[in-house]
């Protein structure tokens, strides 16, 4: 609800601030008093485009500042918290104008733009007027209407929507998967068949490369080992050792003692000499191949590596790679089975979506007749009985709301051809079928403000109190606020502004002010008499009132 309104050197005004109440508020004053500018001063704090000069004259900037309050549950809540600004159960908008055409907006003291402004004003206020084309003229907001008339959940709906568009898609790519997969068939199954009798594994490379790296040293130095070897076996070292051994043992007796460290000496030699033999002997040993075991080491290894190669892959990863084709065979086998599966999946939710499209069909069907019935029953006191509205649920494209569009059409006279609310009705049926339509589609606890301007043009009499009176009824459920001229609508606001022009020291402002009882009879006098009040016109008035 708004509840106050404050306005600083904008247009005519300088200095302005308001108090607003639930129910009805009225705003009434001669023509060209400036009851637009109010609602071009709001407009503009809540951000919607409107004039682009708003600076008073004479003025540095101007200013507005309004100031809502949220119950708990408030759409603003929502948006407020998507913008990571902290709600509470009161909300300050204010936008400062400069002369130089600068605009500045704060939501809670916190920086906005003007776009900001305007996604916040959705929640908050809701026009209405002879050039409404923010709500009920909008035809692509008609459906929602109709839905929010009918009650109408469409939770059940939209899932069944995403599911059966989950399932398209699985089958999609479970038919692109396959049509690709059988395009290669012919290489899959060659290339399943060469890995699988190759049967690379892991680490096999260099495993192989090593054991050729050795064989090949090993060719290279045996020749040389094998000297070695015969140069200190029996026929080379150790056999002259083994002499001298002798020898020395033989001559010992006789050259008492002088011997005796030359044979401990060559003893511990022969046996260094035995190791480095036994070494020399086991080395010869391990270089000992079968010259065929290289030969097809270096097969194997060569063949590894063109494979690799040929499927563009490290030679560890070929063993991956040959289950990757094995699993892509596999599922050519078995996609027309898959396929069979995802194509039942995709039928049962066509079937479901279907069935409770058409019973949202049938829903908006029964709910049209019913608008349209209170549309009927709205429009007669508002002298409109011969217009004829029809709520039109039309066939479209299948989405997550269903496959209808709703389209709200107008024939103000029986016999003529029906068409869309802005294309056939004038301004002051327009006025009219927009009241009635909002009323019939009211269903309580509204969230917005409604603002209704000058909507009772043209009409006077019952017509007018028959306006009134659905303005009325609006407001039980909603802060309605109205600018009129008519004082059968004026008599039924709970609480009253007067707007009008003053001219001090040559300079022309607006003001408004609130009017208490005395004051509030002497302004619907006015609206029924003219400049003269007269006491027929005050109790005129009166009666009004109730």
């Amino acid at each position: 609800m708004l509840r106050e309104l404050h306005i600083r050197d904008i247009l005519l005004i300088d200095r302005l601030e308001l108090d607003f109440s639930a129910g009805l508020n009225v705003l009434t004053g001669e023509t060209g008093a400036g009851k637009s500018i109010l609602l071009d001063c709001l407009g503009f704090v809540l951000g919607w485009r409107g004039r682009a000069e708003l600076v008073r004259s004479g003025a540095e900037q101007g200013e507005v500042t309004a100031v809502f309050d949220l119950p708990s549950g408030h759409p603003a809540h929502e948006v407020l918290q998507e913008l990571g600004i902290e709600a509470t159960d009161e909300l300050i908008l204010r936008r400062v104008n400069r002369n130089d055409g600068r605009k500045t907006a704060w939501i809670n003291d916190r920086r906005a733009s003007g776009e900001v402004l305007r996604n916040l004003s959705e929640t908050l206020v809701e026009l209405h007027g002879q050039h409404d084309d923010r709500g009920l003229l909008n035809p692509r907001g008609h459906r929602q209407l109709l839905d929010a008339f009918a009650g109408i959940d469409l939770s059940v709906l939209r899932a069944l929507w995403a599911a059966r568009r989950d399932a398209a898609k699985a089958l999609r790519e479970a038919e692109l998967r396959l049509e690709q997969a059988r395009a290669e068939e012919e290489f899959l199954r060659h290339a399943v068949k060469e890995l699988g009798d190759f049967a690379p594994e892991p680490g096999e490379d260099e495993r192989l490369d090593t054991a050729r790296r050795t064989m090949q040293a090993a060719e290279r130095i045996r020749e040389d080992v094998a000297r070695a070897a015969q140069a200190l076996g029996p026929d080379g070292a150790e056999g002259a050792m083994l002499d001298a051994n002798r020898w020395l043992e033989g001559a010992a007796e006789r050259a008492e003692g002088r011997l005796d460290g030359a044979i401990s000496a060559l003893s511990r030699a022969l046996i260094e000499l035995g190791e480095a033999a036994s070494g020399v002997d086991d080395a010869l040993q391990d270089m000992d191949f079968d010259p065929h075991e290289l030969e097809t080491t270096e097969e194997r290894l060569f063949a590894l590596r063109a494979l690799a190669r040929k499927h563009d892959v490290v030679p560890d990863d070929l063993a991956t790679l040959a289950d990757e084709l094995r699993d892509r065979l596999t599922a050519i086998d078995a996609g027309a089975e898959d396929l069979a599966r995802l194509q039942d999946a995709v039928a049962k939710a066509e079937r479901d979506y279907t069935a409770e499209a058409a019973r949202i069909h049938a829903e908006r069907q029964a709910a049209a007749k019913r608008l349209d019935a209170a549309m009927a029953a709205e429009l007669a006191p508002l002298k409109m009985e011969r217009a004829v509205f029809e709520t039109r649920v039309l066939a479209a494209e299948p989405g997550p709301d269903g496959t209808d569009s709703v389209a709200f059409t107008v024939a103000t006279n029986p016999g003529a051809p029906a068409g869309p609310l802005d294309k056939i009705a004038s301004g002051g049926e327009l006025s009219r079928f927009l009241l009635a339509l909002k009323v019939s589609l009211a269903r309580g606890n509204d969230a917005l403000t409604l603002i209704f301007d000058e909507i009772d043009r043209g009409v006077g009499g019952a017509t007018a109190d028959a306006v009134g009176r659905r303005l009325a009824r609006l407001a039980d459920t909603a802060q309605v606020l109205v600018v009129t001229h008519s004082p059968q609508v004026a008599a039924l606001g709970s609480t009253h502004f007067r707007v009008a022009k003053q001219v001090e020291g040559g300079m022309t402002t607006s003001r408004v002010e609130a009017l208490g009882s005395a004051e509030r009879v002497d302004e619907i006098a006015r609206m029924l008499s003219g400049e003269q009040i007269t006491d027929v016109a005050r109790d005129a008035a009166r009666s009004l009132i109730g």
